[in-house]
């Protein structure tokens, strides 16, 4: 954090200089944000980009493939108008979830432990996303228009801070800056986390939802969390109390019956997340077993089994729970990608590989089996296949870090040392480490010695590299 504290900090007291802040359009509100929706996602971009190489991530592709499905889900009859959405999945069983300026939604492993139900867990965004749409952190009086800028950047500071776990000490230190005591104070704001929850329940019947979910959800943190010393961070953002448990909930009662209470894929993924955060397969096994002894037809609990058993190396038990599941449901993506695994544990590579090619015919788009598809190829020692099927995931995940990182992998293995660095430098600029993603692409031109145009090419991608770097340490002073 020594790095990210200064910088942030920095960030939040020099855009609210007159000289930042005086060609900034107006949208048209006097009570709006002074900044423009293309400013919004620079900054954002830029946050996300250090908060990536601050806190420790969830990459599981089938967790980050539930999260966006889920959010566009509500984006789609949400307010808000840009929808150039990025995700970041916190490391942390800690209960959080964020969407900050410039389409940035965070979710912290800990939602999905809190979160009961796929309809409690959907609330909680519908909040966030409602905040982002009313954009409450970029609001104000027209008197304070100039502060706008700072405000945000303000937040932004205070999420990385938090996120990271810097604790109170961190929270302190953004306080003590004009610009972050304002934007604590907005975001405790009564009438923005009314507005909010109106919005999202309004989102949530829209989405399909059962509205009531929210009240629920609610009700639940604030008896779980009343006694604690220190209640998690979306607590101490976002205050339940008694009147706003009691407006969210005659506000939901108003709402037509018959919305989605929960789903069995939530469930399943929720599964995942749990054992993620159990000390050890065995224990995580231990429950799940428990479950399904008090309930021999619960899927969820034998589903959570089967993947603790395949951690746990229980192979032959992990198929005979599988094999239940897969006759019941012969083409849920998840069973069958848990098969991949416990046939990928078990060295039964052409199985594994005969799984997924027939569940691509039926799901040719889906992220966690084409994912799942290149580690395979890789295994199988066919890197240029798995070089190709890579380019074809780019296509629909361009800024994801993690699929860049398997590009650099995958492109070493196959011998593709320029097309190497050029992954490497595209997977460093998208976690924040501009210097080293301008040193791959010199790598990568040394290699390409006389070959001109895919010199040219790479020399235009480093000065766009560097043009970025130069913009955020302008902002940053």
């Amino acid at each position: 954090m020594t790095f990210l504290r200064p910088t942030l900090l920095t960030l939040a007291c020099l855009l609210a200089s007159p000289g930042f802040a005086d060609d900034l359009p107006s949208l048209g509100d006097a009570s709006s944000a002074i900044v423009s929706p293309q400013q919004e996602h620079q900054l954002g971009r830029a946050w996300l980009a250090l908060l990536r190489s601050q806190v420790a991530q969830l990459n599981d592709p089938q967790l980050k493939d539930y999260v966006e499905s889920s959010v566009y889900r509500l984006v789609e009859t949400s307010q808000v108008n840009d929808r150039r959405l990025e995700f970041i999945l916190i490391n942390s069983p800690q209960l959080n979830a964020f969407a900050a300026p410039g389409g940035i939604v965070g979710v912290n492993g800990g939602l999905f432990l809190n979160a009961q139900t796929e309809g409690e867990y959907a609330s909680v965004l519908a909040h966030e996303l409602a905040h982002l749409s009313q954009r409450h952190f970029a609001r104000g009086v027209e008197a304070q228009q100039r502060m706008q800028v700072p405000m945000m950047a303000a937040l932004l500071a205070g999420i990385v801070i938090a996120a990271a776990g810097a604790g109170d000490a961190g929270i302190a230190a953004i306080a003590g800056t004009q610009a972050a005591a304002i934007q604590e104070q907005r975001r405790f704001s009564r009438q923005n986390e009314q507005e909010a929850d109106r919005i999202g329940i309004l989102n949530l019947e829209k989405a399909g939802y059962d509205p009531r979910s929210m009240p629920t959800m609610f009700e639940r943190l604030a008896r779980q969390y009343r006694f604690d010393a220190k209640p998690p961070e979306f607590l101490l953002t976002h205050p339940v109390t008694e009147s706003r448990i009691a407006d969210t909930r005659n506000r939901a009662e108003q709402a037509k019956p018959g919305g989605v209470e929960d789903t069995m894929r939530y469930q399943l993924i929720r599964a995942r997340v749990q054992l993620i955060y159990e000390e050890t397969p065995g224990l995580g096994a231990k429950r799940f077993r428990a479950q399904l002894d008090e309930n021999p037809k619960n899927d969820v609990a034998r589903y959570g089994l089967a993947l603790a058993q395949i951690k746990g190396g229980q192979l032959n038990e992990a198929r005979e729970n599988l094999k239940l599941l897969l006759a019941k449901s012969p083409n849920e993506i998840i069973y069958n990608l848990a098969q991949v695994d416990l046939d990928i544990t078990n060295n039964r590579l052409p199985d594994a590989q005969t799984r997924v090619d027939r569940m691509l015919t039926q799901y040719p788009g889906n992220y966690p089996l084409n994912s799942v598809r290149v580690d395979l190829l890789l295994k199988q020692n066919r890197a240029p296949e798995a070089e190709k099927a890579l380019e074809n995931l780019l296509k629909s995940r361009p800024d994801d870090p993690d699929v860049w990182y398997m590009v650099a992998e995958t492109r070493g293995l196959s011998g593709n040392i320029i097309g190497l660095h050029q992954a490497r430098a595209e997977y460093f600029a998208l976690v924040g480490d501009y210097r080293q993603a301008i040193q791959q692409l010199d790598f990568a031109k040394r290699k390409a010695g006389t070959n001109f145009p895919l010199s040219s090419r790479i020399d235009a991608r480093q000065r766009e590299l560097m043009e970025q770097e130069r913009m955020i340490k302008d902002m940053m002073g």
